[in-house]
């Protein structure tokens, strides 16, 4: 019987593999194919071969509140041809969040290099920006790469970076 179900449990995992479907940046906006293609620029600026995404690279959540699905783009997982850390270093990976306007067009608000991030919980306000937690490099809150550098943000339609002081 325990053979049956394990049989059973790997068929059901196998199916459900096989109907996944496989990354295509051509399922995204332009601003979003744009900062894909960023990918493999730097990828063949380092004679690295083919870009492979992983298939999680694109996310789509509404940041805004407004509404509409906003994106970001985590480099974290792509490969550059047999590199895995093409688009990642001391102070983190590639990372862009680009928002939804009004007119339905997308434009980015953010571009570089974090640690890790965590989209906080939604606002009680209905309507409000989603905060999104940022672990970044030491040196953005004046200290050293390994420090601990937490920023947090509220995701508009207003650009940002972060600055090291």
């Amino acid at each position: 019987m325990r053979y049956l179900i394990l049989l059973l449990a790997l068929f059901a995992s196998t199916a459900r593999a096989d109907d996944a479907k496989p990354f295509n940046p051509a399922d995204y906006p332009p601003a979003v194919q744009k900062a894909l293609h960023y990918a493999n620029e730097e990828c063949e600026s380092q004679d690295g071969g083919v870009v492979t995404f992983a298939s999680d690279t694109v996310r789509k959540v509404d940041l805004t509140g407004d509404g509409r699905e906003d994106y970001i783009v985590d480099f974290r997982d792509a490969k550059c041809g047999d590199r895995e850390t093409t688009y990642c270093g001391t102070g983190g990976c590639v990372m862009t969040i680009l928002v939804t306007l009004p007119d339905g067009s997308v434009r980015p608000v953010f571009d570089g290099y974090i640690r890790s991030y965590k989209i906080l919980a939604p606002p009680i306000k209905r309507g409000a920006a989603r905060t999104v937690r940022f672990d970044l490099h030491g040196s953005y809150c004046g200290g050293f790469g390994t420090q601990a550098c937490v920023k947090e943000r509220a995701i508009t339609a207003t650009p940002f970076a972060f600055k090291q002081p």
